[in-house]
């Protein structure tokens, strides 16, 4: 079977998208490929078609291999709630929340299961393309790594190393990594690439030249510093906080931000800029305030008390729009009750009052993949898809009613309704992530605030169609930087 890991010597340096050229490429030249990262640690994750949830790296990977996001594609998902705590997904539903160490005496149960699981996927696929995290060098978690060397040497893949070049150090990082390693781990590393240069290559090639020669593995490319518009891995995203066009939209930077993915499809839109905050004094005038996805939205509720932040955005409230977007949505309401201290010991705890709701949590997550349509909307395109993550249940006034009718629910036939906005019309959230993908949503939202501001109204565009010309062109970035010949060898391809 034909396989390829790629890992990199620290977080950050690439892995994630080069993981995600490799599937394009490889597609492009007509194999049938299947991305895998045996664990992943991301607060921003995706449901699947039948309600499973996964890493959003592994989506877009996916997609670039031609494939429908499934969660075998990332069997295990760690979705940090502390510092010292995560919630552990494995195959897509939730297994239980644990302390580090908690997690870490349960990997060699999950080894077998990652083994058996890539067997079948072998089997199925002409190659697979996976993906490492971190480094393999974190010689305190060697004994029992299910993620890098270990799942390498657990299915006997070859791996390539990939560099950071951009932050400086990175022929000591690979120096380094290489030396950390076990001798048999060491044989495993076919080849390196140096990432995110900048400059002229042939000024590079001496020190090329020389870290061959120390770490006795070949360089199979340099590729260069590269800005496209897709999404970031968690490690690698630059939050914007300045204004750059004439729409100016704040998204409130929580402490516990989940899915900020969503907020990518804005890229699509030419006069639309976003700005990431989370000090009151970089606050502005914004067009429209969103707050987004939390993983402990008591929390972050609370930073927003401790802040000022939660007066600011009231005051800003009685004239301007707000959003909020699943735990945002929890916090725009009355209260927030959590019976059972699933993410404090606060049972109750007010909200900023601005939607007459409250939000009950519950035992139960509700992991669903929806479509619907915006009510009372007469337009053509009127299709509103994305997906729901969330703990609780959220109770409206008769005051307060819903914004979006739900017809499909995990690609089944299913009526209900999502959503909320007051009667003024300028707040309003809903549960779905991803929402902004719609072009229907997005337009909702934008020509308001264009006319408001004598711009002229648009039709949104698809940002699906962005997406796949944008992985075309890394493909072609990635394909001319590498010595693809060598890295069919390495995978055992023709």
């Amino acid at each position: 079977m034909s396989k390829i890991m790629v890992q990199g010597t620290a977080s950050s340096v690439g892995k994630s998208i080069l993981v995600t050229a490799l599937c394009r490429i490889l597609k492009e030249d007509g194999y049938k490929i299947c991305p895998f990262k045996s664990q992943n640690m991301s607060l921003n994750s995706y449901i699947t078609l039948d309600g499973k949830e996964m890493g959003r790296a592994q989506v877009l990977q996916a997609y670039a291999a031609g494939l429908e996001p499934e969660a075998y594609m990332n069997p295990i998902l760690l979705k940090p709630t502390t510092d010292k705590r995560c919630q552990v997904i494995v195959k897509g539903k939730v297994y239980g929340n644990t302390s580090a160490m908690e997690y870490h005496e349960l990997k060699p149960i999950f080894k077998d299961m990652l083994k058996e699981d890539f067997m079948k996927l072998e089997s199925e696929y002409d190659a697979m393309v996976m993906e490492g995290a971190g480094s393999p060098a974190e010689i305190n978690l060697r004994d029992r790594d299910i993620v890098n060397m270990g799942m390498a040497e657990l299915v006997d893949a070859p791996v390539i190393l990939v560099g950071d070049i951009d932050k400086g150090g990175v022929f000591a990082s690979l120096a380094g990594t290489m030396m950390l390693l076990k001798e048999d781990e060491r044989s495993r590393v076919k080849g390196f690439v140096i990432n995110k240069f900048r400059g002229d290559v042939d000024i590079l090639k001496p020190g090329i030249d020389m870290i061959e020669d120390i770490i006795k593995i070949p360089c199979l490319g340099v590729v260069p510093h590269f800005t496209l518009k897709l999404e970031d891995e968690d490690s690698a995203i630059t939050f914007n906080n300045k204004a750059t066009n004439d729409i100016d939209i704040v998204v409130i930077r929580l402490p516990h931000i989940s899915n900020f993915t969503d907020f990518d499809a804005f890229s699509c839109e030419e006069d639309v800029s976003i700005r990431f905050v989370r000090d009151k004094k970089d606050f502005g005038s914004p067009d429209l305030v969103i707050i987004p996805g939390s993983k402990n939205t008591i929390e972050d509720l609370l930073f927003l008390r401790d802040t000022g932040l939660e007066d600011v955005i009231k005051d800003y409230s009685n004239d301007n729009m707000i959003i909020g977007i699943c735990g945002g949505y929890q916090m725009l309401g009355n209260t927030i009750k959590d019976p059972y201290c699933i993410e404090t010991n606060e049972k109750e705890v007010k909200a900023l009052g601005l939607l007459d709701i409250e939000t009950i949590f519950e035992r139960e997550k509700t992991m669903t993949r929806v479509e619907g349509s915006l009510i009372n909307i007469s337009r053509s395109k009127n299709s509103i898809y994305g997906y729901e993550i969330h703990l609780g249940k959220t109770i409206k006034s008769p005051q307060i009613k819903s914004i979006i009718k739900i017809n499909k629910v995990n690609d089944k036939e299913e009526s209900s309704y999502d959503g909320g906005v007051n009667l003024k019309g300028n707040i309003m959230g809903t549960y779905i992530h991803g929402i902004f993908d719609a072009p229907t949503f997005r337009q909702h939202i934008l020509n308001p605030i264009r006319k408001k501001k004598l711009l002229e109204e648009r039709e949104s565009p698809s940002y699906e169609s962005l997406r796949e010309k944008e992985l075309d062109k890394l493909a072609k970035i990635v394909r001319e930087s590498l010595d693809m010949d060598k890295v069919y060898k390495i995978i055992n391809l023709k």
